[in-house]
């Protein structure tokens, strides 16, 4: 080969794209070691920088379960069916699955507390158009037919992959959705998980609880004093035992990757 094709031969080389994502051993640990099946996804805001374990799972579409509920305070906010974090969701006086749900909510605590009927009643009020239209212009997810405005998120009509997940986040992040600052502000005081003096974590989890087999989601993004990190964790929920390690495998790799 002479020197002329092996000049053109690099060229191309250079001009191909590199893979977006490889395997990264130490998160595949941290899965193995719990026996899961599972994926995690971490990017830095400036896309320079990004870890993540099991690809193909990261490509694979599940319902979002309450992980939806980041853009639907976004669009609960929007459309004025809540006006900011503090006013009153009043509770039927039915009892519903988990006990801290039978009380008044705030918008705020209903998020902390991943209060779905909360946001079904929030839903009712922005109505089934309206989220055809917010699901289109954010292009969030993938809507699998005509949707019902109370469990759309639930059932399996809307699904979104782990890599989808982050890059929704960073829209959200940079603001380049169409919603209020006043809107962005309250998601952001809503999402606070954690604060410390070197960081902030903002971060909802998920569970699918009606599909099978279920799975459960921990997505968010940490703010350090450098950097912004988004990251989706998406596991497969055996039982009830699995749900705190979609934090705990978070928390992990976020810690070997020294971002918190």
């Amino acid at each position: 080969m002479n020197r002329i094709s092996v000049f053109v031969l690099l060229l191309v080389v250079s001009m191909c794209p590199s893979p977006a994502w490889s395997e990264d051993a130490e998160l595949s640990v941290l899965f193995a070691s719990k026996g899961l099946d599972g994926t995690i996804v971490i990017s830095s805001l400036d896309d320079r920088r990004s870890h993540i374990h099991n690809e193909r799972r990261a490509k694979e579409t599940f319902v979002p379960a309450s992980t939806f509920k980041i853009l639907n305070t976004l669009i609960a906010l929007e459309e004025k069916a809540v006006a900011n974090e503090n006013e009153i969701i009043k509770w039927d006086g039915k009892e519903k699955e988990y006990p801290e749900w039978n009380r008044d909510h705030t918008l705020e605590t209903a998020f902390k507390a991943s209060c779905v009927w909360c946001f079904q009643e929030l839903a009712r009020r922005v109505g089934g158009n309206k989220y055809q239209q917010y699901l289109q212009k954010t292009g969030y997810g993938n809507l699998h037919g005509q949707l019902t405005e109370t469990t759309f998120w639930l059932d399996g009509t809307l699904t979104i992959d782990s890599i989808s997940q982050v890059d929704f986040l960073k829209k959200i992040y940079r603001k380049e959705l169409p919603f209020s600052p006043l809107s962005y502000e309250t998601l952001r005081k809503v999402m606070v998980t954690e604060q410390t003096p070197v960081y902030t974590l903002r971060a909802k989890t998920g569970w699918a609880e009606r599909v099978r087999p279920q799975t459960g989601w921990y997505v968010g993004y940490v703010e350090t004093q450098k950097d912004v990190w988004l990251f989706a964790t998406n596991v497969e929920v055996r039982s009830g035992k699995d749900l705190p390690y979609r934090q705990q495998i978070t928390r992990e790799a976020l810690k070997l990757k020294g971002i918190i």
